[in-house]
């Protein structure tokens, strides 16, 4: 079962394909339109990016190209462990 990790502290287990962002809503990562369009969702991926489904259309127009960056409301996890801070 895939595992996000907050921070470096709060762990927890996800169904594979799941979205981010009602996790990261609840752990306080502000939202605002849930499109990708206005940005106030960015996380920093400190590891694990090959876990998470590759960049959508509307993650590459607003990040550009990233290593480190995504949008937690465009995001899912696919497996394995991703570790994020916000």
């Amino acid at each position: 079962m895939p595992k996000l990790i907050f921070n470096g502290e709060e762990e927890l287990e996800l169904e594979e394909g799941a979205s981010l962002k009602e996790v990261c809503e609840d752990a306080g990562v502000p939202f605002a339109c849930e499109e990708g369009v206005c940005g106030t969702c960015v996380i920093e991926v400190e590891e694990g990016m090959e876990n998470l489904t590759s960049f959508t259309q509307e993650e590459i127009d607003f990040l550009g190209e990233q290593e480190t960056e995504r949008l937690a409301c465009q995001c899912k996890i696919k497996q394995g462990c991703v570790k994020i801070n916000f």
